[in-house]
C-alpha cells in the first residue's frame, strides 16, 4: 500500500468537498426564496454529510493490515467461484437467482468453540481503545456502510458524461442493496450473536438485556458493502485500486475494533461482498 495516499485520505477528502462547493457554488444557476426552501428541505447526501463531519485521523496501517490480509484473501477465493457462475449463466443479468447462489457460496460460521476464539481476540483487541482510535472507529461504522463509497463514486463523476455518471451512481445502489439483502438473509439464518451481545462489557452502549440473542453478526453487513463497492470502484478506476482498499481494511477492522464482529464474520462478508462485485462488473460489462 501507499502510505502517503493513506495518510492524506481526510485531507482528499475535504479538498474534494471544497472543490465540489466552489463548483456548485459557481455553476449553479440562481434559485428562487421558493426553490431554495424546497432544495433545503431535502435530505442532505453522502457529500453534504461528509462534509458536515469530515473524518477524523483513521486507524494506522499497522493495525489494519491482519484483518485486510484475511479480508484480501477472500479476492482469489470469490473470483474462482464467481468464474462458475459465469460459465453457467453468462453476463445476463438475474438478481433473484444470483442472490440466492451466493447465499449458498458463502462458508458456514464457525463452530461454538472457533468463535469463543475469535470472541477473545475481540476482547483483548477491546483493552487498546482510546478516545481517539473510538472517534474513529465511530466515524467509519457510521459512514462506512454507504456514504465513503457515494463519495468516492461522485469524486469519478466529476470527470464523465453525465449519463455515464448516472448509469455508474445506479449500479452502485443498486450492488450496496443486495450486499445488505443478501447478508441480513444469512445472518437470520445463522443467528450468530455479535460479540458484544455475547459479552456486553465490550459495548455498554448497545444495552443488550440479559438473555438476548441478537443482533447477528454473521455475515458482516459492513464488510459485504465495502467489498462490493471496492471491486466496482477498482473496474472503474483500477489506478484508485489500492486507496479504496485500503479504505474497505479501515473499515472492516472498526467493526472489529468496536465488537462489532469477529473475524470470520468480515471475512464472510467480504467474500460475499467480491461476489457481489464481480456480478455487477460482469453484467454491466465495466
Amino acid at each position: 500500500m501507499n502510505a502517503p495516499r493513506r495518510i492524506s485520505w481526510p485531507y482528499a477528502v475535504i479538498a474534494l468537498l471544497a472543490v465540489a462547493a466552489a463548483a456548485f457554488g459557481v455553476l449553479r444557476p440562481q434559485t428562487s426564496p421558493a426553490a431554495a426552501s424546497t432544495t433545503a428541505k431535502k435530505k442532505p447526501g453522502a457529500t453534504e454529510r461528509i462534509k458536515q463531519n469530515p473524518p477524523p485521523k483513521l486507524f494506522t496501517d499497522a493495525a489494519i493490515t491482519p484483518i485486510g490480509k484475511q479480508a484480501a484473501a477472500q479476492r482469489k477465493k470469490a473470483d474462482a467461484v464467481f468464474a462458475r457462475w459465469k460459465a453457467e449463466h453468462g453476463t445476463a443479468r438475474d438478481d433473484k437467482a444470483f442472490a440466492a447462489w451466493a447465499a449458498q457460496q458463502v462458508p458456514a460460521p464457525p463452530t461454538t468453540a472457533e468463535r469463543t476464539a475469535e470472541l477473545r481476540q475481540v476482547q483483548e483487541l477491546a483493552k487498546t481503545r482510546t478516545a481517539a482510535s473510538k472517534k474513529a472507529a465511530t466515524w467509519l461504522e457510521l459512514y462506512g456502510k454507504k456514504d465513503i463509497w457515494k463519495l468516492y463514486l461522485h469524486d469519478q463523476r466529476e470527470l464523465i458524461p453525465a449519463e455515464q455518471g448516472t448509469a455508474e451512481k445506479a449500479e452502485l445502489k443498486s450492488a450496496l442493496k443486495l450486499a445488505k439483502t443478501i447478508s441480513d438473509q444469512l445472518a437470520a439464518k445463522d443467528k450468530q450473536p455479535a460479540p458484544f451481545v455475547l459479552d456486553p462489557g465490550l459495548r455498554p452502549d448497545k444495552h443488550i438485556k440479559p438473555g438476548a440473542n441478537g443482533p447477528y453478526s454473521y455475515p458482516s453487513r459492513h464488510a459485504a458493502r465495502a467489498a462490493t463497492a471496492v471491486t466496482i470502484l477498482s473496474a472503474l478506476s483500477a489506478h484508485r485500486a489500492e486507496e479504496y482498499q485500503w479504505m474497505q481494511d479501515e473499515v472492516i477492522y472498526s467493526r472489529l475494533y468496536m465488537a462489532g464482529h469477529v473475524p470470520s464474520d468480515l471475512t464472510a462478508g467480504t467474500f460475499l461482498g467480491d461476489l457481489i462485485g464481480d456480478y455487477e462488473v460482469a453484467v454491466t460489462g465495466n
